[in-house]
């Protein structure tokens, strides 16, 4: 059976915390719905540990819903892609009504599985979009574009040279247009920055991600997009800077990550489990509720850097961000790959 990992976990890890809290269920009215009727059973799939940034968003969720008396909720971590139908299937035959996770390597054999458990939701992460003959399969990712867009204003105007080194996991759609977002926001600072692109084939590789970003700084970067855990601990070693993406970690690096484009997924799982609730969840994309207008993204405080970012760029994020939200401005979606320039 898959491992059940519990609660305490939040306490020891400092790294899990959530940038919404309670607000997205508070806000849907699901507490109200939900307090009436047995918690729903949630299970969590995860291939990484669940420090690492994008899982980390879904699993702080999870656990905020399950504090508010919303769900009961076990996870497994480390679950390999050849392991991972198997621990679906567990999982469904167990009796969870939800299973959230990331399929974006073992796609076809993930939705073999959805077709024998139909009674089972299954909300996962994935790089297509919904598909009806999948019917109780909903599909999401972190399309957090906006707020990778305003940070990279702000790198912009923080980079003296104009030359940026960014290091991601994998060239998938996922990376692509957070990548693509960021060097847009870049461009409106300092049009004639430079952009030198390295992806390190892996989710979790800290120390991989760490000797790609010193080649960046040796080969000119002074600052660096931190798309994987190890980036930032490079920039601080060699005192250049960084931008953070999916959560916020300027606390263990307070003279290095000057922002983070951070990611809530309380409001996705919060469109979820209301529809599970009513029992109308279905084939659909949830990556909507990642946006900033949904209360999906933001863009963390300065924090250590307050004071240290130039007004202008300051004053044109907060333009852009209003703009955003109210719909007359739209970030661009990229999710060809992104080169060096």
């Amino acid at each position: 059976m898959a491992i059940d990992k519990t609660a305490g976990l939040l306490t020891r890890r400092g790294l899990l915390k959530s940038t919404g809290g309670l607000a997205a269920f508070a806000s849907t009215g699901l507490a109200g719905k939900l307090m009436a009727q047995e918690p729903i059973s949630v299970a969590g799939i995860y291939t990484v540990p669940v420090e690492q940034q994008w899982v980390s968003r879904i699993h702080v969720a999870a656990e905020a819903a399950k504090a508010a008396g919303l769900i009961s909720y076990t996870y497994s971590e480390n679950t390999s892609n050849t392991d991972y139908p198997r621990v679906m299937r567990e999982y469904a035959e167990s009796g969870a009504q939800l299973i959230v996770g990331e399929i974006f390597g073992v796609e076809q054999e993930a939705r073999e599985v959805v077709l024998d458990y139909p009674e089972t939701a299954f909300l996962l992460g994935s790089s297509f979009l919904p598909d009806e003959s999948y019917p109780n399969l909903g599909v999401f990712d972190n399309y957090i574009q906006d707020a990778s867009y305003l940070s990279g204003i702000i790198a912009g105007a923080m980079s003296e040279s104009g030359n940026i080194g960014m290091v991601g996991g994998f060239p998938i759609p996922e990376v692509n247009r957070l990548m693509h977002a960021f060097m847009a926001g870049v461009k409106e600072s300092k049009p004639e920055a430079t952009f030198q692109v390295s992806f390190i084939g892996s989710w979790f590789d800290p120390p991989k991600a760490k000797e790609t970003a010193f080649a960046m700084i040796e080969n000119g970067a002074d600052l660096l997009y931190a798309e994987r855990f190890g980036v930032s601990d490079a920039a601080q070693e060699k005192g250049v800077l960084a931008i953070g993406n999916v959560i916020d970690t300027q606390a263990d690096y307070p003279d290095t990550v000057v922002a983070s484009a951070l990611w809530d997924f309380g409001p996705t799982l919060a469109a979820a489990l209301a529809k599970v609730a009513d029992g109308s969840f279905a084939a659909e994309n949830y990556g909507s509720y990642s946006f900033m207008k949904e209360g999906g993204c933001a863009l963390a405080p300065l924090g250590t850097f307050e004071g240290k970012v130039p007004q202008a760029a300051l004053d044109l994020v907060a333009a852009k961000e209003a703009a955003i939200k109210d719909g007359s401005f739209t970030t661009l979606i990229n999710d060809e790959e992104p080169k060096s320039s």
